[in-house]
């Protein structure tokens, strides 16, 4: 990816590798792997979190379609389950965030608001594959997705053909134990194509991931209620209100938020068509949440 900060351009640079639609079953459009991808994928290391100052760049408030984010002091606590995907050769070189070279082969990946750099541990919920990555990288900014693996990442968490996973994301610091004996599996590397997941030791299923579009938050259950029922009247179903008793609000002095859903979904893509639909519908804050 190309750097983001104050120019235009390198911004929507940055839009065309974290927001265009994915081809069928695999990865960006225009985008994916090398002819001949190394064969020992599953071999790279894992990225090693220490201590590092700041970098100079990709740490201020920015804005992307309209949306302004400011990246995060620290990671203290910072822990979130969302959808994960990947870039590839089409970024492979160019200027990440903060300034460095991206690497599609090293252990990186691209956030919103985390700062750069800083170290995740990624759980892949479908699987219980783990990694632990270097963000050093700004997005992604469209289709609900919570970040932006590297293809090496991807890789071994087993979602190159998928595009996507269903992942935690938890942050990890220089005192953690760099590797919570991190599960690795062989990978055939298929030239001029998406590589092949795992030909044998696969893993032990994963408990699966419950999938919901939320496209509401209320602090008056009447309003959840009114969008709940024009969901219905347009086909959206099915519609549910999270009443606070089913959520942490921080305690008694803190509103009750009513959020109201659709799903469970039977998986990422149907949620990016739900997500499409609420956008005809005027709902643009519509995002994909995991339980």
């Amino acid at each position: 990816m190309t750097s983001r900060w104050l120019l235009l351009i390198p911004v929507l640079t940055l839009l065309s590798a974290c927001g265009t639609l994915t081809r069928p079953g695999g990865y960006y459009e225009d985008d994916g792997p090398e002819a001949s991808p190394p064969a020992d994928i599953a071999n790279i290391p894992d990225a090693v979190p220490k201590t590092e100052p700041r970098s100079a760049s990709g740490n201020k408030p920015y804005s992307v379609y309209g949306v302004t984010y400011t990246p995060l002091a620290d990671t203290n606590g910072y822990r979130e389950r969302g959808v994960a995907s990947w870039y590839g050769k089409k970024f492979h070189g160019r200027r990440t965030s903060s300034g460095e070279p991206y690497d599609m082969y090293a252990m990186t990946a691209a956030h919103k608001t985390l700062p750069l750099p800083s170290y995740v541990r990624v759980r892949n919920l479908q699987n219980d594959r783990s990694v632990i990555v270097r963000v050093n990288d700004r997005g992604p900014f469209l289709h609900n997705r919570l970040i932006d693996l590297s293809y090496a990442a991807a890789a071994k968490l087993g979602i190159l053909g998928t595009g996507t996973g269903v992942v935690e994301v938890e942050a990890v610091g220089p005192d953690e134990a760099a590797t919570q004996v991190v599960k690795t599996f062989p990978l055939q590397i298929i030239p001029s194509a998406v590589a092949a997941e795992e030909i044998s030791a696969a893993p032990a299923a994963a408990a699966n991931p419950k999938l919901y579009l939320q496209v509401g938050a209320f602090t008056q259950r009447d309003n959840a209620v009114s969008l709940r029922d024009r969901l219905e009247r347009e086909a959206l179903r099915p519609v549910i209100i999270q009443s606070p008793q089913d959520s942490t609000n921080g305690g008694a002095d803190v509103a009750p938020v009513y959020r109201v859903r659709i799903g469970p979904l039977a998986s990422v893509e149907e949620g990016d068509r739900l997500t499409e639909r609420a956008v005809q519908l005027g709902i643009r804050d519509a995002r994909i949440v995991v339980e």
